[in-house]
């Protein structure tokens, strides 16, 4: 069976859409966020969608393959916070090991079964990493500037913890996603490597950022540029951009990382900008248009849907990816 690395060279690889979206369309009440053992849970649990792996897998397991029938080559576990520091807020630290293997487990199950369909195509896990509910870099008190809510000591052992569970779990990439805080990446980047020396194990690694806003930088105030320096040590599969933007919002970004990248270059945008409800209402064959500008121009080598992108989305992707070329990669010096 092809590796992913042989995948990437033949084609244009197609990621998976929002977990999100697909879930907020299943209606589901405060008690189905309840695993076996938690109804009388203390504190809400509505919204905590990483516990749905636990009380709900058949729903998770679902949308997986939803994706997956729409022609995604790489689903994303259900753990983007699943980590004893963002699951602080709810009380459930204790879950977190099991969050993660099991949120791999059933997506490693839906991968197998459309693998097997066809194993001239097959599907790979992303474990997918979030960028904490905290942040490293800035304080979250306007009159104590210096105070810092987190250490990157603490972000390390809660990004290992992760890690570790998602390997166990059987998945084949880590994804570190929606990056908008550079030292928690760091702190990612760091851990996985030190769970790597541990395990004596490697997977390949993408690598996310977010743009918050038409200022061009990271909400912790770097450039583009200034990002791909600071990663320029990560032996990386993919570097790209994901979130807070729509495609068309995205291009001069995404051709910064495609001029200076050393690695495949991918982008999952939300389906536009939200609206005054905050509804994503950019259509499939929009967004397939303005990713297939960038696929023509020969940047990508991934290309998915975040906020708001449903399997009709990444159906609409796969279909104008198979129309280009993957970007080749040539080694690029970084400017210093």
């Amino acid at each position: 069976m092809k590796t992913l690395e042989q995948a990437a060279e033949e084609r244009i690889l197609i990621l998976d859409g929002a977990m999100g979206t697909m879930i907020q369309r299943l209606g589901l009440t405060e008690k189905d966020f309840h695993p076996a053992g938690m109804e009388e849970h203390p504190i809400l649990l509505q919204g905590n969608n990483e516990l749905l792996s636990l009380s709900m897998p058949d729903a998770i397991r679902k949308i997986h393959e939803e994706y997956l029938e729409a022609g995604a080559d790489i689903v994303e576990t259900n753990t983007f916070s699943a980590t004893r520091i963002a699951q602080a807020e709810h009380q459930c630290e204790d879950l977190v090991r099991e969050m993660n293997v099991r949120s791999a487990e059933l997506a490693r199950e839906a991968c197998a079964k459309y693998t097997a369909m066809d194993p001239s195509k097959p599907r790979f896990v992303a474990g997918a990493i979030g960028p904490m509910n905290k942040t490293a870099s800035l304080s979250p008190d306007v009159n104590d500037p210096g105070y810092r809510a987190v250490t990157f000591d603490q972000l390390v052992v809660a990004y290992k913890e992760q890690v570790e569970a998602l390997l166990e779990g059987g998945v084949d990439i880590l994804l570190v996603e929606t990056i908008f805080d550079t030292l928690n990446a760091k702190a990612a980047f760091y851990a996985i490597e030190e769970v790597f020396e541990k395990r004596n194990t490697r997977v390949p690694i993408m690598c996310s950022v977010t743009i918050t806003d038409a200022s061009g930088r990271t909400l912790s105030g770097q450039t583009i540029d200034a990002f791909l320096i600071s990663m320029a040590h990560v032996k990386l599969f993919s570097m790209g951009l994901n979130c807070a933007l729509g495609a068309a919002q995205m291009r001069p970004y995404l051709e910064a990382i495609a001029d200076q990248a050393n690695c495949r270059v991918s982008v999952y945008p939300n389906a536009g900008l939200p609206d005054q409800m905050g509804e994503y209402r950019e259509s499939p064959e929009v967004t397939a248009k303005l990713v297939g500008e960038f696929m023509a121009q020969g940047w990508l080598n991934v290309v998915g849907g975040c906020c708001g992108t449903t399997p009709a989305h990444i159906a609409a992707l796969a279909e104008e990816a198979k129309k280009h070329q993957p970007r080749v990669l040539t080694p690029i010096e970084l400017n210093s």
